[in-house]
């Protein structure tokens, strides 16, 4: 089977022969047909999770896939050949730079029917991680403000027209060119980042949802009403990741030295601050599915490139220019 590898960090993926996944008793067997490009996939390569995310090397990166059915384990009961399902896997279960990846039946969901198979390996990672900000964490009701950074972004294009649909006031940063098209997701007011200064436009939201880290982060709590909430997905992780990851003592107290600055600030002002390092999980996905069929929520695909580029393409993921989610197609 082929598929594109980390051998070392911090060097490009390597195209190998690698074995076929081994499917277990309450495993899905999929043939991928996309897969989604995440700035995560990015920097596992480079090696920045590696103390919180001991992956074995070589290791099959791909953390977004929609495909094709082709075997179930004998427990599984949910899924059956040639049936057309989406997935963001198990972190621990990754690899979806590849023709065939094994599923948890409990992580897969059936595709949207009403979007193709590009957009639907755009969107698990994604999804997940604006349901997981807004509806699970946020607990976003009509009338509250969240402030979602990086709007035209994968994650903030799902995450704006999700917190509207919510039945929030959004407001997004953004480059003036994506103006009109975040808006056009839901977005009510835009802060151009290139000219202007959300910190000094906005005041009193209730979630931010930020993307972006370090001063953006700083900034993002003192635009939070006494109460609110900033939870940010590229970090500094917080205490309470590491008890959810099971790190050991040592690494639990370096990760809470890492975010001890922020959350005291958080504190100052009367504010929470919170990592997510998004799960996976089907059940969530098919209440996306409900929002993508109703039209409710709609996937963003920037580019699609063939399985051969997918080195090239996750390097230039950090050069932007991209609406959305960039997606590798096999088909």
């Amino acid at each position: 089977m082929r598929a594109f590898v980390v051998t070392k960090y911090k060097e490009p993926l390597q195209e190998a022969d690698v074995p076929e996944p081994t499917v277990g008793e309450r495993d899905v067997l999929v043939r991928v047909e996309a897969a989604g490009l995440n700035p995560l996939d990015e920097k596992i390569r480079a090696g920045e999770f590696k103390q919180i995310l001991p992956y074995k090397l070589p290791l099959i990166l791909g953390n977004d896939v929609a495909g094709t059915v082709i075997g179930v384990g004998t427990a599984v009961r949910g899924f059956k050949p040639g049936d057309e399902v989406y997935a963001r896997p198990d972190q621990d279960r990754i690899g979806t730079f590849a023709e065939r990846i094994a599923v948890a039946e409990g992580d897969l969901a059936l595709k949207p029917a009403s979007i193709s198979m590009e957009e639907a390996g755009s969107l698990p990672l994604a999804a997940l991680t604006a349901w997981q900000a807004l509806v699970e964490r946020g607990k976003v009701r009509p009338g509250q403000k969240v402030l979602i950074h990086a709007g035209a972004g994968g994650v903030g294009s799902i995450a704006i027209q999700l917190a509207a649909h919510l039945g929030a006031s959004v407001a997004t940063t953004a480059s003036g060119s994506n103006a009109d098209f975040v808006r056009a997701l839901g977005a009510d007011t835009v802060i151009d980042y290139r000219t202007q200064d959300f910190e000094q436009l906005l005041t009193g939201y209730d979630l931010v949802l930020d993307s972006i880290g370090g001063e953006t982060l700083e900034k993002s709590l003192r635009v939070l009403k006494p109460g609110g909430k900033a939870i940010g997905i590229t970090g500094p992780p917080d205490p309470a990741f590491a008890r959810e990851a099971g790190l050991n003592p040592l690494l639990r107290l370096a990760v809470a030295a890492l975010s001890r600055k922020i959350r005291r600030q958080a504190k100052k002002l009367g504010v929470t601050y919170e990592f997510l390092f998004m799960r996976a999980s089907g059940d969530q996905l098919r209440q996306i599915t409900t929002l993508i069929d109703q039209g409710a929520v709609r996937p963003v695909v920037g580019k699609v490139v063939p399985f051969d580029q997918t080195p090239h393409a996750l390097q230039s993921l950090s050069q932007g220019g991209i609406r959305g989610k960039a997606v590798i197609g096999t088909s």
